[in-house]
């Protein structure tokens, strides 16, 4: 017989929405890249901001140092009866001794009556200045301007007219200052500042880290303690931990006590009800099996078909119970072993092969239920297999889901007859034994515990069952 079921979708995890994706899932990484993001955008602020300020603060002292060699300058020349300009200015400073040195001055004749020219021993080459028309001078007779000295160096020149004795004669005084090295000089500050500030804030951002993953240090510890509850190793959240924290611990502690009540009350309450309706069922069976003929068999089945019935409900509402519940974690490699071993000493002439994960899986949910899930697939296999049954654990595509396929070279499963194996109480063959609950039952709880369950043609030529469950990282 062919059988053949189209599988059903397996659960995708739903897409990361973009603001997930852009953001950092780590919160001290996004602290600390915050943290960090903020010192530099300080840092680069203050060193524009002192940098300006020396900026600012050496042009002045600059400009009035060239304004006092310019006074000193106009009060050591004077002109003499002739009109020939006489002085031996000394203006305190040996840069206008030395060769091109970029320190210059010089005196002119701006007036009829006047001639002569006295420069400093620097100069060794007259160095040409802007007419009236480009540079203009001030109401004080006064213009300040920028040219190219005679080493290529920048210059800043300051430049005034005055009238030198009472037949009005005037000269022109200029005093040059090398600006290239007010230039080299601010670059050398900058760059020492720069050095300064990155290495304050290289050990600003390494202390703001250390401080933040020390500060951190509980959030782990509250994660360390929940794996440990997850793993069934400890019972609730121990420890001292700070008062922002502790809310935190305190209300976590209440709702894993608070999940195990209503677990215990939802098992007491399934016990109970089993054990209530467990006496009558078998008074109803027995009594229709005594009495006999059409009725009474009519009566022992409806009686039967409630026992099963009330049997697969009660499963369902212990799974339902303790459904994502935070304390249960099954490993699947032993357990899945374990029945292995079972199932073949209880049918030797059934060849059974398993295929297991480098890594253990850890199954997130309670050990009985992975059992009755494994042993209801695994006793239909080996209930209508020839010779073969092959079962093979692996993780699944998507992370946090792991699979079990189990298949077997028996005759199959027609395709019009799939969805009715997973119907409560059908059986397809009257002639095997069973009750007809073991796939519904696994349907059932793989559908509690939110996976699936596919139902495909194995290349062997039976059934494949393919089951989708979460798994614990």
């Amino acid at each position: 017989m062919s059988r053949r079921r189209k599988a059903e979708p397996l659960p995708i995890p739903a897409r990361k929405p973009f603001s997930a994706r852009l953001w950092p899932r780590s919160l001290a990484f996004r602290v600390i890249g915050f943290s960090t993001i903020w010192a530099i955008l300080t840092l680069i602020v203050i060193f524009t901001l002192i940098t300006t300020l020396y900026r600012q603060a050496s042009e002045r002292g600059f400009e009035s140092l060239l304004s006092a060699h310019l006074f000193n300058l106009i009060g050591s020349v004077g002109v003499s009866e002739s009109g020939q300009l006489t002085g031996a200015p000394d203006l305190g400073d040996l840069r206008f001794s030395e060769p091109n040195s970029g320190w210059y001055w010089s005196v002119e004749p701006a007036s009829e009556g006047v001639h002569g020219n006295l420069h400093s021993s620097s100069m060794t080459t007259t160095i040409p200045s802007p007419t009236v028309a480009e540079v203009p001078f001030n109401s004080s007779f006064q213009r300040s301007y920028s040219t190219d000295g005679i080493g290529d160096e920048e210059l800043q020149v300051f430049e005034s007219e005055f009238v030198l004795d009472a037949k009005n004669r005037a000269a022109r005084f200029r005093v040059m200052g090398n600006k290239t090295e007010l230039e080299q000089e601010i670059a050398t500050f900058q760059g020492r500042l720069l050095t300064y500030l990155s290495l304050f804030g290289v050990g600003m951002i390494a202390i703001n880290a250390i401080a933040i993953l020390l500060g951190l240090q509980p959030l782990r510890r509250v994660r360390n303690a929940l794996a440990m509850i997850r793993e069934g190793t400890a019972q609730r959240l121990d420890g001292q931990f700070p008062a922002e924290i502790e809310p935190l611990a305190n209300e976590t502690n209440a709702l894993i006590e608070n999940n195990k009540r209503i677990v215990e009350r939802s098992r007491t309450q399934v016990g109970n009800l089993a054990h209530s309706l467990k006496t009558p069922l078998a008074v109803l069976i027995n009594e229709g099996r005594a009495l006999g003929g059409a009725k009474g068999q009519l009566i022992a089945d409806q009686a039967a078909s409630m026992q099963k019935q009330v049997d697969h409900y009660l499963q369902r509402a212990r799974v339902a119970a303790q459904r994502d519940s935070v304390v249960y974690r099954t490993p699947v490699t032993p357990l899945v072993q374990r029945m292995v071993r079972v199932l073949q000493k209880l049918k030797p002439d059934i060849g059974l092969s398993l295929a297991l994960p480098a890594a253990d899986i850890v199954f997130a949910g309670e050990r009985e239920d992975l059992e009755e899930l494994l042993g209801n697939l695994l006793d239909n296999a080996m209930k209508w297999a020839k010779s073969t049954v092959a079962v093979s654990v692996s993780p699944a595509g998507a992370a946090g889901l792991f699979e079990i396929s189990i298949e077997d070279d028996g005759p199959g499963i027609p395709e019009d007859k799939a969805r009715d194996a997973l119907k409560r109480g059908r059986r397809l063959d009257e002639t095997k034994p069973g009750t007809g609950l073991g796939l519904a039952i696994v349907a059932d709880l793989v559908n509690e515990y939110g996976g699936a369950l596919a139902l495909d043609r194995s290349a062997m030529g039976g059934l494949k069952a393919v089951v989708r469950l979460r798994s614990l990282q």
